[in-house]
């Protein structure tokens, strides 16, 4: 009887200990340190007062209620919550001087973290709340202060550079990070960063931000777990960015379900920069729409490694591309990519320009060039690698013309191989096909495609050039008066 007390007790007090341990944490409301929701007033150091405070007591949330918050860079602490109530707006200020920059790297954002843990950003009650970046006048601010020699660079197109225009988030080296049910506006940068993150949980989240140019919505470097979802991107450059900056580090251990993007450059990218490379990655059941280049586009021309992707169930129209896949050698160093799945997909291809009327369009093509087909090129010394696809449909305008530009089957060799070039599907010009390029590949499965032209056109469906060990089986092609066509030309 005695031993059962005694357990009993102990049970008792082990339950109390959990639930005291897991008991939340408290909430302050922004009013209670003089944080002002009028628009005008400039919050900078009392919202960092407030962090910094919280994360002294041992963490807690800091919860901002209706109203305009202006505000310069502000700097999360570990332990500590951000809680945005529907109508309550971070306002990013229009002084370039407002905004800090991280040791590790010399970026600079209105929301920073570096190097702590357990933070988050959420909205609270139905759409959550704003970080508005006033992205187009914080630009113009930018490039005012070069004019007036007050910043020194050298303007593209009367625009100044990434490294002066701050983002709106940019977290780097954290751990345990979560942003849910939150509205991102108008930046005049990149507009999320997560840079060598762990386990990071990113749901719900609406990026609008065609202000300014080099938009990118939202770019994950070099984090080991990620997990986005249920998102939505509209960007004036590309919409989900995998990257990898450190040769030491891999951006792997990602998921991408259930989002929608729109993009004056990319859908869903990997790259451009692949210093370490790319490992087990998970794009699943996602829309891409109005997307001047390619809806899925897996690169590594840095150097680094592309292993173990796989896209399934990706919902594309009215796109400049449906997919490429590519590797370079930029840097003078061979890359490498091996085993992709892109399965379940269905894309319609533009026949006009998809971004067409959207603040910042992608740049108007280099011509001659006819609708470019999906990519799949590597190099002769560094194949792509273990390719397959399946249940693939794609939808393309057709109507080539020979008399606009022309790369026979004969002339293969007159496609570049362009090692070092920035990577885009239309980088290669003119090419012979109109459905698939093929080119410097060990490893093709093809299963269940169908490639319909709308118009007839003078390529040739798909064209294999330098491809080893390939499967294709169901390969359904529909073109207008292509009765006696070949639909493959296969060049070994």
């Amino acid at each position: 009887m005695k031993k059962h007390l005694i357990a009993l007790i102990t049970t008792l007090l082990l339950g109390f200990n959990a639930a005291y341990a897991q008991e939340p944490k408290p909430t302050y409301n922004a009013s209670l340190f003089g944080i002002r929701s009028d628009g005008v007033t400039m919050n900078t150091r009392s919202i960092q007062f407030a962090i910094d405070w919280i994360a002294e007591q041992g963490g807690g949330t800091l919860r901002f209620w209706v109203g305009r918050y202006l505000t310069g860079s502000i700097h999360m602490k570990s332990n500590v919550t951000i809680e945005l109530v529907e109508g309550a707006v971070l306002v990013g200020s229009t002084n370039p001087f407002d905004y800090d920059r991280l040791e590790a790297t010399n970026d600079h954002a209105l929301i920073l973290a570096e190097g702590v843990e357990n933070i988050r950003l959420i909205g609270y009650y139905n759409s959550g709340g704003v970080i508005e970046g006033q992205g187009r006048a914080l630009g113009n601010n930018c490039t005012d202060l070069v004019h007036k020699g007050l910043m020194k660079d050298r303007l593209s197109n009367d625009r100044v550079g990434e490294g002066f225009r701050p983002r709106l988030l940019l977290f780097r080296e954290c751990k345990n990070v979560e942003v849910d049910n939150v509205t991102f506006r108008n930046a005049a940068n990149w507009v999320t960063m997560y840079d060598q993150c762990e386990n990071v949980k990113v749901n719900n989240v609406r990026i609008q931000s065609t202000a300014f140019w080099n938009n990118d919505g939202i770019d994950i470097v070099d984090c080991d777990g990620f997990v986005l979802t249920n998102s939505y991107v509209d960007a004036s450059d590309d919409a989900i960015c995998l990257k990898s900056h450190s040769a030491k580090k891999l951006c792997q251990n990602i998921e991408v379900r259930n989002c929608t993007a729109r993009s004056s450059a990319s859908g869903i990218k990997f790259g451009t920069m692949g210093a370490g490379g790319f490992k087990n990655v998970k794009i699943i059941n996602n829309t891409v729409y109005d997307t001047y280049r390619s809806a899925i586009t897996i690169q590594s021309v840095d150097g680094g490694i592309c292993e173990n992707i796989l896209v399934d169930s990706l919902y594309a129209t009215n796109v400049g591309n449906a997919i490429y896949l590519n590797i370079g050698a930029r840097r003078d160093k061979q890359s490498f990519m091996d085993g992709i799945t892109i399965r379940n997909l269905y894309c319609e291809v533009a026949a006009t320009k998809p971004d067409a009327g959207y603040e910042y369009e992608g740049p108007i093509e280099d011509l001659p060039r006819n609708i470019s087909p999906c990519g799949i090129i590597g190099l002769k010394d560094s194949k792509i690698k273990n390719v397959t696809l399946e249940n693939i449909e794609i939808i393309f305008p057709g109507g080539g013309d020979p008399h606009y530009a022309h790369v026979g089957l004969d002339e293969l060799d007159k496609v570049p191989e362009m090692p070092k070039a920035y990577p885009e599907f239309s980088q290669h010009m003119e090419l012979p096909a109109w459905g698939f390029f093929v080119r410097h590949v060990d490893g093709l499965t093809m299963n269940n495609i169908t490639l319909k032209a709308l118009k007839k056109d003078y390529r040739t469906a798909v064209v294999l050039d330098d491809v080893k060990n390939h499967k294709i089986n169901k390969l359904n092609i529909k073109e207008p008066g292509a009765k006696k066509k070949d639909s493959i030309f296969e060049r070994k």
